[in-house]
């Protein structure tokens, strides 16, 4: 895990220095059958884009790898509706949510050559979105590469999808996720008793509780049933449930759940992550009598519903840096070429919390 800046500040890059013919960017070969490998990617060289007068300029300095984007690749995505991310063709860029430094701007755009912007245009080198697929990143944070974190994800999560009440069980699905990593943090602020989260390794069942303030965590695929394991670490039921998984995580969740409880559902790698099939499904049986039993209330949530959280986040998330009270737990990947193991890697499990190409 990397936590150390060791990129330049806003207002580096040498405007006088002559800008390359060509950049380098990851595309995809081919869409694999279910989980793909590196063949189905290829770093390409392509002309440096030429922004004209409606678009900047963005030398990319590094993008976010997530383990969404096998929804984006696989056989069949094109034919799942309703889901907000794109199918992506053999021959298109990759995409994924980036940092960069403005190298030239329109004017009237707002933006400067040197400014920090986040956009979309992420697994290449250099982009050319519009002003409007921009945000104008504050430089207030100790590392700009925070601001690829999902902490505004559980944030919000936590502070409009549901409430948690002082003194609140709460379990987090994936808990060494981008996600997860941050969430368990996160709802200790915000006032929760007693945090525990799901992984899929004892290593990480260990780094959770060490080094992310989790109270206890519980493995997958272990001798133990997950339910089993809940039970034992939270005798008296959970209050609040924050999924990305589904699957058996949800299962073990309601029977867990103690009356009244509120379950979040922002995401489900049981199915992002299956072995077969498009990443865009993801079945989970479920016993609706004790639902009604416990009064569970379940509700999916995306943090794009609540865009006037992000800067709420921003800003308190300094705060948490500058005081000690949270940690940004995240993996740097050095270079474009390692792009594609890295989002292998990601899909694997292997890492703990945001994982990051740095270019």
């Amino acid at each position: 895990m990397s936590t150390t800046p060791s990129l330049p500040r806003p207002g580096s890059l040498p405007q006088s220095s002559p800008l390359p013919q060509t950049g380098r960017e990851v595309r995809l070969v081919s869409r694999p059958e279910g989980l793909p490998s590196a063949e189905n990617f290829a770093v390409v060289e392509v002309p440096l884009p030429r922004p004209g007068t409606d678009r900047v300029l963005v030398r990319n300095l590094f993008f976010r790898v997530s383990a969404s984007l096998r929804m984006m690749i696989s056989q069949g995505a094109a034919e799942v509706e309703g889901v907000p991310f794109p199918a992506l063709s053999p021959g298109d860029t990759l995409a994924e949510e980036a940092v960069g430094e403005i190298v030239s701007a329109p004017p009237g755009s707002g933006l400067h050559p040197g400014d920090l912007v986040s956009h979309y245009l992420g697994w290449r080198e250099y982009a050319a979105p519009t002003p409007a697929e921009c945000r104008l990143l504050a430089t207030d944070l100790p590392d700009p590469v925070a601001h690829l974190g999902h902490g505004w994800t559980a944030y919000a999560a936590l502070t409009r999808g549901v409430r948690i009440h002082p003194g609140d069980t709460v379990f987090v699905s994936a808990g060494g996720s981008a996600i997860g990593s941050m969430a368990g943090q996160i709802a200790r602020l915000l006032g929760a008793g007693r945090v525990i989260g799901s992984t899929g390794s004892v290593g990480k069942a260990e780094r959770l509780v060490h080094e992310l303030g989790y109270d206890a965590a519980v493995v997958r695929g272990t001798a133990v049933p997950l339910a089993e394991q809940l039970a034992a670490a939270a005798p008296e039921g959970i209050d609040v449930f924050l999924d990305s998984v589904g699957g058996e995580q949800l299962q073990a969740a309601q029977t867990a759940a103690r009356e009244g409880a509120r379950f979040l559902l922002t995401g489900a790698l049981s199915g992002q992550l299956a072995a077969t099939g498009t990443g865009r499904t993801a079945p989970v049986e479920l016993d609706s009598f004790q639902i009604l039993l416990k009064r569970i209330s379940i509700r999916g949530y995306s943090a794009d519903d609540d865009p006037e959280v992000r800067p709420e986040w921003e800003q308190r998330f300094g705060e948490w840096l500058r005081s000690g009270g949270i940690s940004f737990p995240h993996v740097r990947v050095a270079g474009l070429d390692r792009a594609p193991d890295a989002l292998l890697d990601v899909i694997a499990g292997r890492h703990l919390g945001t994982v990051v190409v740095e270019l």
